[in-house]
Parts: C-alpha cells; structure tokens; sequence
C-alpha cells in the first residue's frame, strides 16, 4: 500500500564524484586541461559539492595522478566545496600543501572485503585514521566518511545492520559526523535502501548521511526515491554515469547525475543545478572520454522535450 501522506524535500544537494570516482575506472587518462575543464563546467551547473579526485598511490590508481595539479590549477568559486578522497595521513597531507580543507575517508562495512584486501578489520582500519583526525583538527580541515559496500559486498552478500551501525560508531568517536553509505558493488534494492535508511537516520540523529549508489543492475534511480522516502537528502552522482569500481567484477558506473536532477524536478523537487548545462557536462565527458555514458536522460531527452516536440508538431498540421 502507497503512504499518500508522503511529504518530499523541497530541495536536495547533489555531489558530484565523476572527477573521482567516474574517471577512475577509465582506460583513458585524462589530462589536467580536460579535468578542469569538466570540473568549471560542473561549477558552472551550479552543483556546489565536488570531488576532484583522491590521493591514492599512482600506480594503484593511475588516473588519479595529477589531481596535486589539479587542485592548484583549478578556479576556486565561493560557496563551492572542493573535496578530496584521502586514504592515509600521507594522503591527508597532499590535500593541505594544495590548500585543500575537505577530505573523505572511506571504509569497507565487510570484514572479508578489508581482511582480503588490506589484512585488516574495518574497526582496525578506522582507528588507523586517528593520525588524520588529530591533524585534521589541527590545520582546520574537514572530515567526512565513508562506508563502502555498506549495502553488499561481493565476499559476503547483505550486510547486516549490526556491522554497519559497529563502524557509525566507531567513525562518530573520532568525531565524524558526515558519513556516506555507499553501494559500490551496485546490490542495493529500494527496499533495503528505505528500511535500513530509516533505521539509520532515527538511530543516528547527528549524522549527516549522504547516499552514494551505483547502476549496476538498473535499481539505482528507485533507490534514489527509496532514499528521499527514508529521508536522504543528499545524493553522490558522476556525469554520464560515469565510473564503476576496480575491485568489484562487473561493476557499472555509478548513477548518472543528470538523471537524478532530472528525475527531481520532474518530481517538483529543487536542487538548484541547471539541467541543460549538466547534459552539457555529461555530453562534453562522452566527447572527452571517447565512449557514451549510462545516462538516461542523454539517450531519451527530457520529459519536456518530448511534450514540446508533440506540441510543435501539432501546431504543425
């Protein structure tokens, strides 16, 4: 049975990610002209979140290698916040000396997934991060975090609301209280997305959660209105739903965030982006990148586009 009585945000924030986590799993490797060009072109849409990319090791991430010339070259606007994702106090380090002041750490909720990968539990892993908090705190950068296959992993399947509630918890006695639940393996389906969302957002209060979803197989946009009905209210996209995951067998990318905007306002929701320049910014990634994205709204047009072509046909006769 539907809730009639459902009330919908009247505005929600947008990240973009498509400069980190889009361009990451590409085999070509952008310059630094072709990034900032995305990333003014991002700004100029109006989207106020942007991740430039991370401070990873180069030969683990390779496309990820400029983002130090990246962050110094790029044009700065007011109200915007630039981020970084950082997997260490070294990575941590990069992002001050380029006069970065938003990072993200980032952690997988599955045990099997960290001890296959790093030889380490998430708890172990996260109290590893006590070196980046405490000079965090000194040189007034922010921190947020996220907790990766928070909806399925690949090694364990469903994770249970147990183990991601163990990690909140230890993210929030560090001080973290920006926390992103990430469904990188793309398992996610709206109603788990809506229950354990809830669950999350009335346990948690002090949280400041953000939904990060990929396409994988074709629910990410139902999880979208999954998310708002829980009480989501901001939303991690890529341009041209770009991305996927280099450790993850089969991953897509992640959901277009052209799609969302669209699917917001047709909804009658605000998210103070300009539809027609994120298409541009998704178009201009295709052109770039050399190969066409996942999105939607690029493939069919707008819903207004197809009403106006019907209206100027018929106006035609």
């Amino acid at each position: 049975m539907t809730n009639a009585n459902m009330i919908w945000p009247d505005r929600v924030t947008i990240c973009e990610v498509g400069l980190r986590d889009g361009l990451q799993n590409e085999k070509k490797i952008l310059h630094v002209e072709e990034k900032l060009q995305l990333l003014d072109a991002v700004v100029q849409s109006g989207i106020k979140i942007v991740e430039i990319g991370s401070f990873v090791h180069p030969k683990a991430v390779p496309q990820m290698a400029d983002t130090e010339e990246v962050a110094r070259r790029m044009k700065r606007v007011d109200g915007v916040e630039y981020r970084v994702l950082v997997p260490n106090l070294k990575g941590l380090e990069r992002a001050h000396a380029v006069g970065l002041t938003k990072v993200k750490l980032t952690v997988s909720v599955s045990e099997s997934h960290c001890i296959n990968n790093f030889n380490q539990t998430p708890l172990e892993m996260i109290r590893g991060f006590i070196p980046c908090v405490e000079y965090a705190a000194k040189h007034n950068i922010k921190i947020s975090g996220a907790l990766s296959s928070a909806w399925g992993c690949a090694f364990e399947g469903k994770i249970s609301v147990q183990q991601i509630e163990k990690i909140v918890n230890e993210y929030l006695q560090l001080g973290i209280t920006e926390l992103s639940l990430s469904d990188a393996t793309g398992m996610a389906n709206p109603r788990q997305i809506y229950e354990i969302g809830s669950h999350m957002m009335e346990k948690f209060p002090q949280v400041k959660w953000v939904l990060h979803l990929h396409n994988t197989r074709g629910m990410a946009i139902g999880n979208i209105v999954a998310g708002l009905q829980a009480g989501f209210t901001t939303f991690d996209g890529a341009f041209a739903g770009l991305g996927g995951c280099p450790y993850i067998p089969g991953a897509s990318g992640n959901i277009a965030t052209e799609d969302v905007i669209h699917m917001l306002h047709e909804m009658g929701i605000d998210t103070g982006v300009d539809l027609e320049k994120a298409m541009a910014t998704a178009r201009m990634t295709e052109a770039i990148v050399e190969h066409q994205g996942q999105s939607a709204v690029l493939r069919g047009g707008r819903c207004e586009d197809l009403t106006r072509k019907k209206a100027q046909h018929q106006n035609n006769k």
